[in-house]
């Protein structure tokens, strides 16, 4: 499946919507139903997840030097080091149940 930038743009946008209302979980906890901390906890685990599986499809389609040029560029970024990406966009299969990061 490809994504497309509406695609990834919505993924974000559920992602920031998920993560905006985690943070009003930690001022105020007891303002949320057990149903609504679950559902709050799956928008999260399904938009890393789908972003994630978009990654690696774009990394997939990717040329052998191209792959090794940004797994070198990530690696070298600071935020996590070069096995990790690797890991993360090549070991496993492409979709997941659950997120890497």
């Amino acid at each position: 499946m490809n994504y497309s930038a509406a695609d990834i743009e919505a993924m974000c946008e559920l992602e920031d919507y998920s993560h905006f209302r985690a943070e009003l979980v930690e001022i105020s906890p007891q303002s949320f139903t057990l149903e609504e901390l679950k559902e709050i906890l799956g928008d999260m685990i399904r938009s890393k997840v789908a972003l994630e599986d978009s990654m690696r499809e774009h990394f997939a389609m990717l040329g052998e030097l191209e792959q090794t040029q940004l797994l070198d560029m990530l690696g070298a970024s600071g935020c996590k080091d070069r096995d990790w990406w690797y890991r993360m966009l090549m070991d496993g299969p492409v979709h997941r149940e659950f997120p890497t990061i």
